[in-house]
């Protein structure tokens, strides 16, 4: 028995090594240039919020239009026009069947779980909801990371997310799938196919890369991974979480 815990014991150890290893040749470095912004300039303000399996990203609305307008991104464009009634957008990318069927961790099976990761071809979309409150206030629960980026930094977020959507008709606007799941939102058709290797949390990585942080795909794969790699090589800290009711705060 002491001989067979021991074989297990260097098998987790050899695991974990070469998964550090893994994890360090494929983690992305940070670009210097554009972000952290230099002090005293302007900046743009995003959130990336953790829904305990799903991450997604908060956008000013106003922010979102003008710099879509400016750079010529039409369908990231008729998006927010759409939610014009809203300050905040929260956007997230998945695939279509799971991210339609699973609103919550409850709704989870493993069969839907399983074809999402390891079916070929997963069709995916963004999904975009408006919000009327500050990131904390909207989730008051969720774990929520508040990031300033560059101007050019967040033009090139801004390039990355309207290239998340696909286009339809001869005008190229967003294909719109109907309702979303939670509140003002709504579903989109994606660019993309969902995998293992290409999960929501990862698509929100390739936006914070794209605006120069330093990012790890394998530690990418949950949010909990995500955000420590933020935690860890960027230095950001997590928002305070609001008080759960009946609780002292």
């Amino acid at each position: 028995m002491r001989a067979l815990a021991k074989r297990i014991s260097f098998g987790l150890l050899g695991f974990v090594g070469l998964l550090v290893i893994a994890i360090v040749l494929t983690a992305r470095p940070g670009d210097p240039k554009l972000w952290p912004p230099v002090a005293g300039s302007l900046t743009a303000e995003i959130h990336v919020v953790s829904h305990g399996y799903h991450s997604g990203v908060v956008v000013l609305r106003t922010a979102v239009a003008e710099a879509a307008e400016r750079q010529g991104r039409g369908a990231l464009l008729a998006v927010a026009q759409r939610l014009v009634n809203y300050r905040w957008l929260e956007v997230g990318w998945g695939d279509e069947g799971f991210y339609r069927s699973v609103p919550d961790v409850t709704s989870l099976t493993v069969a839907l779980a399983l074809r999402a990761l390891f079916r070929p071809g997963n069709a995916s979309v963004v999904h975009v909801v408006g919000l009327s409150s500050h990131p904390r206030a909207s989730f008051p629960y969720s774990d929520i990371i508040q990031i300033g980026l560059s101007a050019e930094g967040f033009a090139r977020m801004i390039d990355a997310l309207d290239a998340s959507f696909a286009r339809s008709g001869e005008v190229g606007l967003p294909e719109d799938l109907g309702p979303g799941l939670y509140g003002p939102s709504r579903f989109f058709r994606g660019v993309g196919s969902f995998h293992v290797f290409n999960v929501c949390n990862h698509w929100v990585a390739q936006l914070l890369s794209a605006a120069g942080l330093p990012t790890a795909p394998i530690l990418a794969t949950m949010p909990q991974g995500l955000f420590l790699d933020l935690e860890w090589r960027a230095g950001l800290v997590p928002l305070p979480r609001l008080p759960a009711p009946g609780r002292p705060s």
